[in-house]
């Protein structure tokens, strides 16, 4: 091969269809007339190199970044075994001492100071596990 010559990476399936997801949006936003979006997305199937998808996207907006959601979702808890015990030992935390509330009759309700804590704990570990994960640099188009 040429040294001279710059390397060029190739596209890959997911990249191609991650510029079609961006060329239709914009064609759906008005932002493109149909006929360059057919054009484009003939091009972007086409495309051997990620240059070539750069060049696609180009003159489009980029998309806003994904703001953070709810840091505690089910999928969080799949993904992270550690967040899974927290919760498991804030339940049971709060089970023993609302059945101790019971057992001892008082009538004020103090179990809800210490498991809004608990709580409050949980919520904070999911989030820094969510901090954690972010992706890398983000890909140019």
């Amino acid at each position: 091969m040429e040294e001279n010559r710059t390397a060029r990476i190739r596209a890959a399936d997911a990249e191609r269809e991650r510029v079609a997801s961006a060329v239709q949006t914009a064609g759906s936003e008005g932002r493109l007339t149909l006929e360059e979006v057919e054009e484009r997305l003939t091009h972007v199937y086409a495309a051997k190199f990620t240059d070539e998808l750069a060049e696609l996207t180009a003159d489009l907006p980029r998309p806003a970044p994904p703001r953070p959601g709810f840091p505690l979702t089910r999928a969080a808890l799949r993904r992270h075994p550690a967040l899974r015990l927290h919760l498991a030992v804030v339940v049971a935390i709060a089970v023993v001492i609302v059945v101790r509330w019971a057992v001892l009759g008082a009538g004020f309700f103090w179990p809800a100071f210490p498991i809004f804590w608990l709580a409050v704990s949980l919520f904070v570990h999911a989030r820094v596990r969510s901090f954690r994960e972010r992706p890398g640099t983000a890909v140019p188009y």
